[in-house]
């Protein structure tokens, strides 16, 4: 069975097409720049990378131009739309409406619309990826997989915020948690990798990227995690700004007199490593400035390893200790730097890196050292993957 993993952002449109006869990327790809004037990357599992100026007004335009990559008689890996058998759709906010991935229906469409007050630059792109699937693909099943889903096993105590109890009743105001299906992959792998039952393992992943969360999953489930309401809160992040006070908000809008969406838009675009250091939202950036002497990169860094090590301090005291540290996500899996300078915040408890494994990049490892009082692991997220196999498992 071929399914097509979709991720559809406000100018972009990501996908894979996955065999699920041995789990295989047949090809995969990027339209970006949707609405502006469009540019296609189609990467082959056996073939070049394809590049091409595309004019792509919407996201239907996107679909159909990705339908066209994969139908090329050069560059494509199948012959006929007919060979799409399922389509898989990442969907960022169910808000308590979906505790697992569902075959969209309209009823579906109008619970993923709910949720667009409370993730407006994501649901509805997602919204117009399966509308534009369903234009474009018609009968073929499609299934949507939520990053909040995983988190919906938190307990009260987790995600109720202390504002009066009237807000999460009438708006459902609580701590819902994003990168769901990447700190579920990873949480599983990391269980395997240690030789411990998912169900009876306590795991700390630490999903760092752009958008960086830190999760507790105690017995294959998630118990905490550093994501809310919105993607905003947690973490410092590479433009975003994470936990700040609340009166910061009304504060800035009294001294700058600017709105409240422009503060949002601050804390959202302008904050993170990039407002802190001024250089980059990109880590590699941040360490090649900081190596070159540029002071306020060098702090931009350790607030952000600070922030990290701090979560996962939560954590442990959350699950009474865990059984391994989870490393995954652009930096979690690449950035030796940011991977070693949060494990000496650990040292207390006896944890030790092995320098040669800690400079590895993007492979599935352990960095610690024997003996260490924590595993510490690098495990590499397949987000798609566990789209795929959601899709599988409710259509096949």
């Amino acid at each position: 069975m071929n399914i097509l993993v979709l991720n559809c952002g406000s100018s972009s449109l990501k996908y894979q097409l996955i065999d699920m006869n041995g789990e295989n990327v047949l090809a995969k790809g990027i339209c970006e720049r949707i609405g502006i004037d469009g540019r296609l990357k189609h990467s082959p599992a056996d073939g070049d990378e394809f590049v091409a100026d595309v004019a792509l007004p919407d996201h239907t335009e996107a679909v159909g131009a990705m339908l066209d990559a994969l139908l090329d008689k050069e560059h494509g890996v199948i012959s006929e739309i007919g060979e799409i058998n399922a389509i898989g759709h990442r969907i960022v906010h169910g808000g308590e409406y979906f505790s697992a991935s569902v075959v969209i229906t309209e009823d579906v469409k109008r619970g993923i619309e709910k949720c667009c007050d409370i993730a407006p630059l994501h649901n509805p792109p997602n919204l117009v990826g399966i509308e534009a699937s369903e234009k474009l693909m018609p009968g073929i099943p499609q299934v949507a997989v939520f990053d909040t889903a995983f988190h919906q096993t938190l307990p009260p105590k987790a995600y109720l915020y202390a504002l009066p109890y009237e807000y999460y009743e009438k708006y459902k105001i609580r701590k819902y948690g994003f990168h769901g299906t990447s700190h579920r992959y990873v949480s599983e792998r990391a269980a395997q990798f240690i030789g411990k039952p998912y169900d009876r393992a306590k795991l700390i992943t630490c999903h760092l990227g752009g958008g960086a969360s830190i999760c507790a999953v105690e017995n294959g489930k998630s118990v905490d995690t550093t994501m809310g309401f919105t993607p905003l809160e947690g973490l410092v992040m590479g433009t975003r700004s994470g936990d700040i006070d609340p009166a910061v908000i009304s504060y800035l809008m009294q001294k700058e007199h600017i709105s409240a969406k422009d503060v949002e838009n601050i804390l959202n675009k302008k904050s993170g490593v990039l407002g802190l250091s001024g250089v980059s939202s990109d880590f590699r950036d941040l360490e090649a400035a900081k190596d070159a002497g540029n002071e306020r990169a060098k702090i931009a860094l350790e607030v952000f390893f600070y922030k990290v090590a701090k979560s996962i301090g939560e954590y442990l005291v959350a699950m009474n200790g865990a059984d391994a540290v989870v490393f995954t996500a652009g930096i979690g899996e690449n950035s030796p730097l940011v991977r070693r300078e949060v494990c000496r915040y650990l040292a207390f408890l006896g944890v030790g890196v092995d320098e040669a494994r800690n400079a590895l990049r993007g492979v599935e490892t352990e960095i610690t050292t024997p003996g260490s009082g924590i595993r510490v692991l690098v495990v590499p997220t397949n987000e798609e993957l566990v789209i795929a196999r959601d899709t599988l498992a409710i259509v096949g």
